[in-house]
């Protein structure tokens, strides 16, 4: 089956960006993707607290959340969207981090709350604490596509194998991460990260990001690495979209996952052990 990664530069004006992220998911289905994926805060980049107080929305009324069950069901295909930033009515006024599985009939079939937050000083002028801004999720979450089962992680999250464990005993085939990635760690260790999860978990691993500077017309802007990446069980890079936002195709070949699992069976070979 085809699928899509969607790359995309999005600005901290949800209602602004739903145009061309609608545009940019009816043309991925248009150009025979199966399953569209876009990246980790769909709907609004911003760190800025106070403005996503004033921009953001309840789930129920999320403006990109009900444009995209709507292509869904209409060009009857799967759609993850990454994330949103939504609003949770929570007293400490956290918000959530919130992605979405959708499938053919425009139904909501997944739904993950980001487990690991961002709470990191990279170096003495990048520092995120995402746990100010987002309550934490805590459950683990499976969801049962028509194609395949998919494990649902956001970002940092890649960093914590015993999730991407957790989701492959529990059943998944294919792993997702999208992402908006911090461009000094992307640099780093994005293909390394992904590429590992990839490998201990014989299953497809699919990273849609967002990429450049995102463009803000009162607060401060944030850079992102870009690098969507589709890679498969092998560990094998087969797509690598670069930093120019834009629609991403490539072939989904499930079959991959019991070949990767029959060539290397770690997950049979391993065994229990006493920790020091």
């Amino acid at each position: 089956m085809k699928a899509a990664l969607l790359q995309l530069n999005v600005s901290d004006d949800p209602l602004g960006n739903l145009p061309r992220t609608v545009e940019m998911v009816e043309q991925a289905a248009d150009m025979g993707a199966a399953f569209i994926l876009t990246p980790e805060v769909t709907n609004c980049v911003s760190t800025n607290r106070a403005h996503q107080q004033s921009v953001l929305s309840l789930e129920q009324d999320e403006p990109t959340l009900a444009a995209v069950r709507q292509i869904a069901s209409e060009k009857g295909v799967h759609i993850l969207i990454g994330s949103l930033a939504l609003k949770t009515g929570e007293p400490d006024g956290r918000f959530a981090n919130r992605s979405f599985l959708v499938c053919p009939r425009g139904d909501i079939i997944g739904r993950y709350d980001k487990i690991h937050m961002f709470d990191v000083a990279i170096d003495n002028t990048e520092t995120y604490r995402e746990s100010s801004g987002y309550r934490p999720g805590e459950r683990a979450v499976l969801a049962r596509a028509e194609f395949a089962m998919v494990g649902m992680a956001i970002c940092y999250d890649m960093r914590f194998p015993r999730l991407a464990d957790a989701l492959v005993t529990a059943g998944a085939q294919i792993l997702t991460y999208p992402s908006a990635f911090s461009p000094v760690t992307g640099a780093a260790h994005w293909h390394s990260l992904l590429r590992a999860r990839a490998i201990e978990a014989g299953a497809w691993v699919l990273a849609p990001a967002q990429t450049g500077t995102h463009s803000s017309a009162q607060h401060k802007t944030r850079d992102t690495y870009g690098h969507s990446l589709a890679v498969n069980p092998w560990g094998e890079v087969v797509l690598d979209a670069g930093t120019a936002p834009g629609i991403y195709v490539f072939d989904l070949d499930l079959e991959k996952v019991a070949e990767a699992r029959r060539r290397i069976p770690s997950r049979e070979n391993a065994r229990p052990f006493e920790a020091p």
